[in-house]
């Protein structure tokens, strides 16, 4: 089945915005080649060809980024040449069928979408220490919620995951960041990481079975009041 919808859509890698129908379809014939393996959000979300982080894509079969879905962007390129057809965009969380261009609405894929960007209601948030319980990550690693591993980047933010760990078990603390409508309006890039890296953290349906730490640090890294990440320092400090 089929229905038509209005959106925005920008033409091409960074065109103008315009409003345009798009077909949104429940019977893609491709979602059998999203391959969930390779899916990794937690890097900063740029077109691994112009490196921009405008109207970002990710493709569901190779897991690499690109920008666009018009005819002259880098993702219809990709579509082509690799014949990968199911990208999810990265802001919008829709899925689409490049380059036919037509949106999916299928729920066999919603759980991509909660691993992107995972959502807590109120009453999950107020069982969340009742719930001791391992899960499983869909590469086979176990995990509990809260106590996942964070990548040591470079070998040298060791230090500061120590930090992060700590900070996610002051439960007013992680509470606040699980519950978006707290800092919705916040423009601090630091805020919005933070709040990322607490969601993924405390989620129970993770692709793997750490988290990496990449984009909080990437923020951090902009505010000149904290030390270079790339430095060894006390936790403590």
């Amino acid at each position: 089945m089929a229905h038509l919808g209005f959106q925005e859509d920008a033409h091409g890698g960074v065109g103008q915005k315009q409003k345009r129908l798009i077909e949104v379809r429940k019977d893609c014939p491709y979602l059998d080649t999203v391959n969930r393996q390779v899916l990794d959000f937690d890097f900063r979300k740029l077109c691994s060809v112009s490196l921009s982080d405008l109207n970002v894509y990710a493709c569901l079969v190779c897991g690499k980024f690109f920008q666009g879905k018009g005819q002259r962007s880098q993702a219809y390129t990709h579509s082509l040449e690799a014949e990968h057809h199911v990208f999810i965009n990265l802001e919008t969380e829709k899925f689409y069928c490049i380059p036919k261009r037509y949106e999916i609405e299928d729920p066999s894929l919603y759980d991509i979408r909660n691993v992107l960007n995972p959502r807590f209601s109120k009453e999950e948030i107020q069982q969340i220490d009742k719930n001791n319980l391992w899960s499983r990550a869909l590469d086979g690693s176990n995990y509990i919620p809260g106590m996942v591993g964070l990548n040591n980047i470079n070998l040298e933010t060791d230090f500061v995951n120590i930090v992060i760990q700590s900070l996610m078990r002051v439960t007013r603390l992680r509470d606040f960041f699980l519950i978006l409508e707290n800092y919705q309006l916040c423009k601090s890039p630091i805020v919005h990481r933070f709040r990322e890296l607490t969601r993924k953290i405390w989620h129970a349906r993770n692709y793997k079975g750490h988290v990496s730490p990449h984009e909080f640090l990437q923020a951090v890294k902009t505010c000149k009041k904290w030390p270079q990440t790339c430095q060894h320092s006390n936790p403590m400090e």
